[in-house]
């Protein structure tokens, strides 16, 4: 058997890094994707329990505001005022259904699930690939990957780890020196990749939704309820409120009736 030429040895020796950084590369693919999905079901989940209260706390709010501009209805700043309080109370409100829309969607990725995105990401991943136009349909492939696997939708990996398999792109050059230079750049596109997916993770475990996901996590290990707590403090907020905003429909009541009862007219008729 002749010896391998010094070309084709390197090309050996490079085939084996990049197999070792395929891998490398799927699993923190899959991590990134696992974390994205954890996060997003956490905020669902957390909206859904303290940010609704939040919402009812703005309706509150916005109809106190409203209440107090009946008061004084030629006060620029206080109609300004209700009026802002009423687009925040109505955006509260569709976020508070939408987190209660996505909390209904419980995320748990089965091992088919886990097993098909790790072979599929190591094999598709746009930073694979050699020139620009098959770069970014590469892209739209994991990112179609990407939407399959968090919403456990089997079926579609499936079918999208054939329909690659079957990809005439996946064929490679003819000569060691095409070969040798492609291991080459495919080594360094995934490791700029590694670099971009570990920026990524240092970002989300230093946002305030990572934080607080963890401190609620350790105070479950301590036997606490966090969400619980905030949600309950939100609700004594709610009745404080709540008994200001009959305060002042009170107020305004007797108002309405002193004038229709003096001068049988409705208030409004002065507004």
């Amino acid at each position: 058997m002749e010896p391998l030429a010094p070309e084709e040895v390197e090309l050996k020796k490079k085939r084996a890094v990049l197999e070792r950084l395929k891998d490398r590369l799927a699993d923190r693919e899959e991590e990134m994707a696992d974390l994205r999905a954890e996060l997003k079901q956490f905020e669902a989940n957390y909206s859904m329990q303290v940010g609704r209260l939040y919402a009812e706390l703005d309706e509150i709010e916005a109809e106190i505001a409203e209440e107090e501009y009946k008061l004084v209805p030629d006060d620029e700043e206080i109609k300004k005022k209700a009026e802002e309080l009423r687009r925040r109370a109505e955006e509260s409100a569709a976020r508070a259904l939408e987190a209660a829309e996505a909390a209904d969607r419980k995320w748990e990725p089965t091992t088919e699930a886990k097993k098909a995105y790790h072979s599929l990401a190591r094999t598709i991943h746009p930073d694979l690939a050699l020139d620009a136009a098959e770069k970014e349909r590469r892209h739209g492939l994991m990112a179609q990957l990407n939407q399959a696997y968090s919403s456990g939708d089997q079926a579609e990996l499936s079918r999208l780890a054939d329909e690659f398999r079957n990809s005439p792109d996946l064929v490679s050059g003819d000569s060691i020196g095409d070969e040798l230079v492609r291991a080459i750049r495919q080594i360094s596109q995934v490791k700029h990749r590694l670099l971009v997916l570990a920026r990524e993770r240092t970002e989300a475990e230093g946002s305030e939704l990572y934080a607080l996901r963890e401190k609620m996590i350790a105070e479950e290990a301590e036997g606490r309820d966090m969400i619980a707590q905030m949600s309950a403090r939100t609700v004594v907020q709610i009745r404080k409120s709540t008994r200001r905003l009959e305060n002042l429909k009170t107020v305004n009541q007797a108002a309405e009736e002193y004038v229709k009862e003096k001068y049988g007219m409705e208030i409004s008729d002065f507004r």
